[in-house]
């Protein structure tokens, strides 16, 4: 029972409560990073070890941060984890370090990785915090992957920087711009929500469960907010 229940938290983070094409997080890299699948993947794999890693510090940590100073705590240590990763980056990667540029800092307020923070690894042991952020790298990095392999392959008539010869009379620049990105990011949504017939999972239904600044209002006002959203 427990193995399917661990089983359970590392496949949420796949496609279920797939963070880029389903809870709709992490946007800003998502589009920045995917006009090559160097870049996407590089991305991916340097989020996923933060996710991981951060994930089981603040399990570990859950009942010695204050409430009141859990979000600086949570802040401090991704960036820790952030900063460690982009060294190692410059360090052995130097060219995938080039091309994430500012992006590698910017890990440290991705709302995937600050989110699974306070809605699971401050609320659960190590193990399953360590899964859940392992299921959620994954997901992170296949959509990044994905939308990248749709992009560089049709604008660029390219694979991971490999030319595809077959193609280099139809591509379409406009799949390597910003436009091209949004495009490509809406169609997989679409895809996702065909696939998933639209059922959100209720674990990511907004309520005050999680919310950073829970502790300083009412439920009336949450109630309020929730009906002028």
């Amino acid at each position: 029972m427990e193995k399917n229940n661990n089983l359970s938290v590392l496949l949420n983070g796949i496609i279920k409560e797939n963070p880029v094409l389903v809870l709709i997080l992490g946007t800003c890299p998502t589009l920045a990073t995917t006009n090559t699948v160097n870049g996407a993947f590089g991305m991916g794999i340097a989020a996923l070890c933060v996710l991981l890693c951060s994930n089981i510090f603040i399990s570990l940590l859950r009942k010695i941060i204050p409430d009141s100073m859990r979000i600086p705590c949570y802040i401090v240590i991704i960036a820790g984890f952030v900063t460690i990763v982009k060294l190692l980056i410059q360090a052995f990667l130097p060219s995938l370090y080039a091309t994430l540029g500012v992006y590698l800092d910017l890990i440290t307020v991705n709302c995937i990785i600050l989110g699974r923070a306070e809605m699971f690894a401050n609320k659960n042991p190590v193990v399953k915090s360590a899964l859940d952020g392992l299921g959620m790298g994954i997901g992170f990095t296949l959509s990044l992957c994905a939308m990248a392999t749709i992009r560089e392959v049709f604008g660029a008539a390219s694979f991971a920087g490999i030319a595809i010869p077959f193609m280099q009379d139809y591509k379409i620049e406009f799949f390597t711009k910003a436009p091209g990105g949004l495009l490509v990011y809406g169609l997989l949504i679409a895809l996702i929500y065909v696939i998933t017939k639209g059922k959100a999972p209720a674990k990511t239904s907004f309520s005050c469960q999680g919310c950073p600044n829970a502790a300083t209002c009412t439920i009336e006002t949450c109630s309020k907010k929730g009906e002028n959203a």
